[in-house]
């Protein structure tokens, strides 16, 4: 059985592709507020994981998503 890889990206392309700055992708690490591990000393984040967060961002704001 062969499993397709998952994802994983930096805080660089995580901050792309959510399209925030890079700082702010470390704040809401600080907070807890982002899906991710570490690597090292080096942040690493599931692409999937980063979806369903979005998901649930919008969930929880309906009128953000708008």
């Amino acid at each position: 059985m062969q499993v397709a890889p998952s994802r994983v990206m930096t805080v660089k392309e995580v901050s792309d592709y959510l399209k925030v700055h890079p700082s702010t992708v470390y704040r809401q690490l600080k907070r807890g507020e982002l899906p991710a591990f570490k690597v090292g000393s080096d942040w690493r984040f599931n692409i999937e994981s980063i979806d369903r967060w979005r998901l649930q961002q919008d969930n929880l704001n309906p009128s953000r998503s708008a």
